[in-house]
């Protein structure tokens, strides 16, 4: 896939969040050098491109390792958005103050800082910026609008070399982010079947329809996916119990990539290890369980050939 003078394919690519037991970006707590270059060492056999959600320590920490280590691993880097704007269509809530909205404001220029200044101290690693995740769509919790972010990709195109995109659910590209699109140097987009009710049979089938709603849109443009997975367990709360398990996850991961193989479609795996900060306080809960590895970073089934030595 060659437009606006980039060459993005197919590539062995996976959503990293290295979070562990006790640890979490809400509260400050971030994995260290050695927990990301432990991590890393697991990624680094299987994978060649990382996608990392925020500027924080945990970022700037896997750039150091990366290069400290000398390991062959490229970025995404992401920023991390926070609420610009009430949303009262969020499911669990985003009825913030004016007061809280203004600090929000004012850390997310903070965050483009950082954005800009790690993509410019790492240009070997950091191969691709975000300026934000899922910040558009009806049900965010971190609203901003699209006029804004578009002054960011502007301030942000003004000061990297890198190519600069948007990670959002497939939905929005093809109405309010017409705007953004035309900014962008490529477009990035969700899918998960799992989250819309689809069963494994017609998982693959469904992500190829939210994928080329959206390639075909932008027929010019080049269009990668940036987060597309399977959880393995669920309480129930948006997804059926039933319909999450291992066995699934594996049959949706090899599918998808056997697909994006034979399309030249770069896609981020959602994602390496098991995040238990995430979603509700019950273990259950199925944002805790999307990894292909779990939280002691043992391989899911999915992954037991490739790792059979872990």
């Amino acid at each position: 896939m060659k437009n606006n003078n980039l060459d993005i394919g197919f590539e062995h690519a996976i959503c990293y969040s290295g979070y562990r037991e006790g640890q979490s970006p809400v509260v400050g707590v971030f994995p260290s050098y050695q927990e990301i270059h432990e991590d890393l060492n697991i990624l680094k056999e299987n994978w060649k491109l990382l996608r990392l959600y925020d500027c924080s320590w945990h970022a700037e920490f896997v750039l150091e390792v990366i290069r400290n280590e000398s390991l062959d691993l490229k970025v995404m880097l992401g920023a991390d958005m926070a609420a610009e704007e009430a949303n009262y269509n969020c499911p669990w809530g985003a009825n913030y103050d004016e007061k809280a909205l203004i600090a929000n404001r004012r850390e997310n220029s903070h965050e483009i800082d950082r954005l800009i200044s790690l993509a410019n101290r790492y240009p070997e690693i950091v191969s691709s910026v975000s300026v934000g995740n899922e910040a558009t769509v009806d049900w965010t919790d971190h609203l901003v609008s699209v006029e804004k972010l578009l002054s960011y990709v502007r301030r942000i195109k003004a000061a990297v070399k890198q190519p600069v995109t948007f990670c959002e659910n497939y939905v929005p590209w093809t109405n309010k982010l017409e705007p953004l699109a035309k900014e962008l140097d490529f477009i990035s987009l969700h899918t998960y079947p799992v989250w819309e009710y689809q069963t494994i049979e017609g998982a693959l089938d469904y992500t190829k329809q939210n994928y080329y709603s959206v390639a075909n849109h932008y027929p010019d443009k080049p269009v990668v996916i940036t987060e597309a997975g399977w959880t393995t367990c669920s309480n129930g709360r948006g997804i059926h119990p039933w319909n999450a398990s291992q066995e699934f996850q594996a049959t949706y991961y090899c599918e998808l990539l056997d697909w994006c193989k034979e399309a030249d479609i770069l896609t981020f795996v959602f994602e390496a290890f098991d995040e238990p900060w995430k979603g509700s306080e019950d273990p259950h809960e199925p944002e805790k369980h999307w990894g292909i590895f779990t939280i002691d970073r043992k391989p899911k089934l999915v992954m037991q050939d490739i790792y059979a030595h872990l």
